[in-house]
């Protein structure tokens, strides 16, 4: 399988409308926080698809070249593909595959790649592990790296280990980013789909100084008598 096959097959599914309609959904624009990402319109089940039928054949510096391609959908494609081989892969071939994306977070650069790779390479790998690099990227000037701290704790949600997102919730309640607000609410909102008490607990606490974006996304699913209670908080 070669790199120009992929970018061929990739071709295949583009979609100039949907491109266009992408180009403005990500904030593409000069000064947006997507600046200069390019999109041809390849949907998701498509990446996700062609990530499925590649990812035990394509050599690392074929992963690396897509990694570091312009093309958003190139991007996405390598970060499917390094999220199977770490689905799949034995204790050794997850520690690469951390490591790899590690060295090479750079290029997870706009939300939905973040989304789509951090609670399943970073939080799988640190579930039983110190997570200290988490408190790090936390306080990094970089957006994405900040999103990738708390998303990550997703994974760490889902086996209803919630002390992490908290933690770190709370050193991003100050964050001035409409995006991290997003993610900080989101992230709030499982944790209280697991575990309401710990959610409202939160609240009872940082309501009044969360950015609203991050309150009404934390509220969604409880009920609307206790959402009006945190928003009049606020």
């Amino acid at each position: 399988m070669s790199i120009t096959s992929i970018r061929e097959a990739l071709a295949d599914h583009a979609h100039p409308p949907r491109a266009e309609k992408k180009q403005i959904f990500f904030k593409t624009g000069v000064g947006e926080y997507g600046e200069g990402d390019v999109f041809i319109g390849v949907p998701v089940p498509e990446i996700r698809q062609l990530s499925r039928k590649w990812y035990h054949r394509l050599a690392r510096r074929d992963i690396e070249e897509l990694l570091y391609a312009e093309i958003h959908e190139e991007r996405r494609l390598a970060l499917c593909i390094l999220v199977l081989q770490f689905q799949k892969g034995d204790k050794k071939i997850k520690k690469e595959v951390y490591d790899y994306y590690m060295a090479h977070i750079g290029q997870v650069n706009n939300w939905d790649l973040v989304d789509s790779s951090a609670s399943y390479i970073v939080g799988a790998y640190l579930y039983a592990r110190e997570r200290d690099i988490l408190h790090k990227l936390v306080r990094s000037r970089n957006l994405w790296e900040r999103r990738i701290a708390i998303v990550s704790t997703h994974y760490f949600i889902r086996q209803k280990d919630f002390e992490t997102t908290i933690a770190l919730a709370t050193k991003l309640l100050g964050d001035s980013h409409d995006l991290i607000h997003k993610a900080v609410g989101w992230m709030l909102r499982e944790v209280g789909k697991q575990d309401e008490a710990v959610l409202i607990a939160f609240l009872d606490t940082h309501a009044a100084l969360m950015p609203r974006t991050m309150l009404r996304y934390a509220l969604e699913r409880l009920e609307e008598p206790v959402r009006r209670h945190y928003m009049k908080v606020k």
